[in-house]
């Protein structure tokens, strides 16, 4: 999976399709241009201080390697971390994201954009 690094690709993703849990909330949009997945977190600073935040980036990266089939091609997509995510069991938070990309992959046109 390609790593989204840049605000521009950040905010592209931020105005496609979104589907919200309690631990994170998940973006999407289609892209023609790559061949793989794109994948970008970000947890904002109200969610605590940079321990608690680097925690929760470090987690939802766990989690989405374990949920690495969900991603489609031609897509990028964004977790974005909430404080719960630290404290939920880590198989009930790659089973809530298993059903956010199956859901959000439902909701996505099937052609890239």
């Amino acid at each position: 999976m390609r790593r989204l690094k840049k605000r521009a690709e950040f905010m592209r993703v931020a105005r496609g399709i979104r589907v919200g849990r309690s631990y994170f909330s998940l973006q999407a949009t289609a892209v023609a241009a790559a061949d793989e997945p794109g994948l970008g977190f970000t947890v904002t600073k109200q969610m605590g201080n940079s321990p608690e935040r680097n925690r929760i980036r470090r987690r939802l990266k766990a989690a989405s390697l374990a949920c690495a089939v969900g991603f489609k091609p031609q897509h990028d997509y964004v977790l974005v971390g909430r404080r719960d995510a630290l404290y939920v069991p880590f198989d009930k938070l790659v089973g809530e994201l298993a059903g956010a990309l199956s859901k959000i992959n439902s909701r996505m046109p099937t052609d890239a954009v």
